[in-house]
């Protein structure tokens, strides 16, 4: 309860009334049906209502059961509900009868809006009952599931401020909506057949296809080898079979997206055992409310299985339906089973499930600008009359495991005979790898292993896209302070607004190299303003001066006459770790990824820092590497791999090695220091590594190097750090003796475990010797090298093997999609109240 004073004596049989406060994301969640149910159980007369805080309650009983009204209120929410505070203040006894739901009130926000939710069993249950009215309903929803986020204009949540506002009720769902015994009770996006939004199939041309079953012809269509754009919840998907590798060659060809792994969408979890690996934490996530893509190991036989679908890559991308469409497509291929018992068997139909958004474009949200926007990918579009308000894209995760998963658990034995464990760093017991339980202890000195994903809360969630079923849910932190719009940075661009303690971070909007990614960042700024009616005080973007979000936040704040502040890359992810956990430092941060603008003027990416609020200085960094032809460098891991070579004295091997027509001019640059700009980046250590192996010369897309690496040294196992394959030069360390040895390597495997095992220990000396200097025992990890699962792990039981506490990222992604909330944590404090 938020108020300490005890307003109410249970021993007091007189009437008391209380005034009573909750806040939180307390609307569109059956919120008010639960305290009238709650009132009539414990005899006491008021009302309870909806306004721009939260809720308000006023409530008269005897003291004994309105101290159980409070109580509850904070313990017995519902599901969707995730109360923050309950306060109450003691007002006059007046004359009342019964208890009511009173009509919204409007006013200056201060509440949230509750994210978009999986279709719940009740309802669930009902589309697949032929006895029902809403049998094959593919909008079904009530207050326990179903649209919010993506429908909402504005707050307070109610029917009249969202997309359902022009679908009158029928006189059945009429009374449903008006009856507080009823589940679906203020359900504002609730509708049936008769009154609710529909289906409308058309082909590419933008002709209606004619059909009295629309899911049966959209089935039909699937098992043709067609490729479908279908609009859910948050935006369009592109759908097309999994199995048919003709269908995923030619999504692949239409959508310009040569490699990039695609995510599947299976009936349910007895249907993913021939193709991953799916243990208790994996299920929870894939059944939750959320309703993520999870990262799945894949099992031996995945690729041969689905061609085509994540080729080379260590892991399948595997989300369950959560919207009434997504079940009923699989409803039909299974031959419509009356009941859900059906959804307990594996199934055969497995479906691409893929973000409609070409070109690394937003999302599509609209009909008509699906049409316009699609017609050269899809053959048939399924489409309905419903507007998504703000677009929402689909979340990833991974659980992360702080012992090794069972592929990267059995060691070889060439590797671990042949190299020994740098002395300093042997941990108890020998080499953490060959032992995949956890040391006594172990899992409580990681801190950041849950995050808010309410009923899976015991499942460590690792974000790499933050968006449907989380946003845009509060993250609470340390303190108040002023309101704050950070813009995050250029690549997998979040925003954040805060209010008081809470950081509102936005849906995943995507890379800034294209005007209308540009144009996304703009309109949600303002839809995220708007809805939370939070006028920003201070404005904060990344210190690169050539960011669009950079260019974006200066014009905002000189139209608004607001201060603006520039917060270093590095700075922000290791200070976005430390709001999700209230810390204010001083700390030891170490930030990995692939580039951030440094104070000096260069490429930062592989940075030991000591962060203290608004302040850091940079203690360390890895031995920078040459770019040669700059920013192509990072897109073409052959020409990292030349630079190490050039590095190592070996320059005269670029070309022989490297076939590309550019080699001879790379050797060029490399030798003249031409066109050759530095980087201490660990992104681009992994492509040199990458090069070197013979794993990857030309990057498809973003971070492809790296992953195929990660998935090679999991295939491998285990094997021990190359003694002395690294130097510490004072504050600088070094791997050039290592990837001297890569270079000499002609197993990729063996190869790719040695790099992440000698990486992970030159880590963790060196974050081991900044200790001893500065005294400082709290480590955050920060940045996109830590989506690596074998880097993150060895690394973690390196440390924890030492007197330190680490701190990772819980509620946002490590990556460049936490960045904005680590800006608007160090402007809270550089700009306090």
């Amino acid at each position: 309860m938020g108020s300490k004073e005890r307003l109410l004596d249970s021993r007091d049989i007189s009437p008391c009334a209380v005034r009573i406060r909750v806040r939180g994301q307390v609307q569109g969640v059956g919120f008010r049906p639960f305290v009238y149910l709650l009132a009539l159980e414990l005899e006491l007369s008021g009302w309870v209502l909806n306004d721009a805080d939260g809720v308000e309650i006023e409530a008269q009983g005897d003291g004994a059961a309105l101290e159980t009204l409070l109580s509850r209120l904070k313990n017995d929410a519902p599901d969707l509900a995730q109360v923050d505070e309950v306060s109450a203040v003691s007002v006059e006894v007046l004359p009342r009868l019964g208890f009511a739901i009173l009509e919204s009130r409007s006013g200056h926000a201060h509440t949230g809006i509750t994210p978009d939710a999986a279709i719940c069993p009740a309802c669930l249950s009902e589309i697949f009952d032929p006895a029902n009215r809403r049998y094959r309903y593919p909008f079904t929803n009530c207050t326990h599931c179903g649209p919010r986020y993506t429908i909402t204009r504005h707050l307070p949540y109610d029917r009249p401020n969202t997309s359902m506002a022009k679908f009158a009720l029928c006189p059945a769902c009429r009374r449903e909506y008006d009856d507080p015994l009823d589940r679906r009770f203020h359900a504002q996006p609730n509708a049936c057949a008769v009154c609710g939004p529909r289906l409308t199939l058309l082909e590419k041309d933008g002709h209606a296809i004619r059909s009295d079953d629309p899911i049966s012809e959209i089935v039909s269509r699937l098992r043709a080898g067609q490729i479908l754009a279908i609009k859910g919840i948050g935006g369009f998907h592109l759908m097309c079979d999994a199995r048919n590798v003709e269908a995923v060659a030619r999504l692949r060809q239409r959508k310009q997206r040569e490699e990039k792994p695609f995510a599947v969408m299976l009936a349910g979890i007895d249907s993913i055992a021939p193709w991953a690996v799916c243990g208790e934490g994996e299920r929870q996530l894939l059944e939750a409310r959320e309703r993520p893509i999870v990262l799945l190991q894949k099992l031996p036989g995945c690729d041969a299985a689905l061609p085509g679908v994540a080729p080379g890559m260590a892991e399948l991308g595997v989300l369950l339906p959560y919207a009434p469409l997504h079940y009923l497509l699989f409803h039909e291929a299974a031959g419509r089973p009356a009941g859900t018992i059906w959804l307990g068997a594996p199934h055969a139909l497995a479906l691409v499930c893929t973000s409609a958004n070409p070109g690394g474009e937003p999302l599509v949200t609209g009909n008509a600008e699906a049409l316009r926007r699609l017609s050269a990918i899809a053959d048939v579009f399924v489409m309905h009359d419903r507007e998504i308000v703000v677009g929402c894209d689909d979340s990833v995760v991974r659980l992360n495991k702080e012992t090794p998963s069972p592929l990267w658990g059995e060691g070889r034995g060439e590797g671990v005979a042949a190299i020994a464990p740098h002395p300093n760093l042997l941990p108890r017991g020998g080499y953490p790898h060959l032992n995949p339980l956890p040391q006594a202890g172990e899992e409580a000195m990681v801190k950041g292993a849950c995050s808010d994903l309410g009923q899976t809360a015991l499942a460590r969630v690792g974000f790499i896209r933050r968006a449907r079923g989380y946003t845009p849910r509060a993250i609470k932190l340390p303190r108040a302070g002023r309101s704050v719009l950070a813009c995050g940075g250029w690549f997998k661009n979040t925003i954040c607004l805060t209010r008081g303690d809470e950081a509102f971070v936005s849906q995943h909007i995507g890379d800034l190299d294209n005007a209308a990614t540009c144009r996304s960042l703009a309109d949600t700024v303002q839809h995220l303003m708007g809805v939370l009616e939070i006028e920003p005080e201070v404005v904060v973007h990344d210190l690169h001066p050539d960011f669009f979000s950079t260019s974006f936040a200066v014009g905002f704040a000189q139209q608004r006459g607001l201060p603006v502040l520039a917060v270093q890359h590095h700075h922000a992810h290791i200070a976005s770790v430390m709001a999700e956990h209230g810390l204010a430092g001083p700390v030891l941060g170490l930030a990995l990824d692939g580039v951030g603008l440094g104070t000096d003027g260069t490429a930062w990416g592989g940075e030991l820092l000591r962060v203290d609020g608004a302040r850091f200085e940079r203690l360390g960094h890895l031995k920078e590497l040459a770019l040669p032809g700059g920013d192509r460098a990072a897109r073409e891991p052959w020409r990292m791999a030349a630079s190490a070579l050039h590095a190592l004295g070996r320059g005269e091997e670029i070309e022989r090695r490297f076939s590309h027509s550019a080699a001879m001019a790379v050797r060029e640059m490399l030798e003249k220091n031409f066109n050759s700009p530095t980087t201490s980046s660990c992104g681009r250590l992994f492509d040199a590594a990458a090069g070197l192996l013979g794993v990857r010369e030309i990057s498809a897309f973003e971070g492809q190097a790296a992953m195929l690496l990660e998935g090679l040294a999991q295939a491998h196992g285990p094997v021990a750090p190359m003694n002395s394959g690294y130097i510490m030069q004072g504050s600088v360390l070094s791997f050039l003796p290592l990837l001297e040895r890569l270079a000499d390597t002609d197993d990729a495997g063996f190869g790719a475990a040695l790099f992440h095992s000698t990486l992970a220990h030159g880590l963790a000396e060196w974050v081991m010797a900044a200790r001893g200097k500065t005294e400082i025992n709290e480590v955050v990890l920060g940045g996109g090298c830590f989506l690596n699962a074998v880097l993150r792990v060895e690394l973690s039981r390196l440390l924890n093997l030492s007197p330190l506490t680490l701190y990772h990222a819980q509620n946002v992604p490590p990556n460049d999609g936490g960045l904005s909330l680590g800006q608007a944590w160090v402007a809270m404090q550089e700009l306090p109240c």
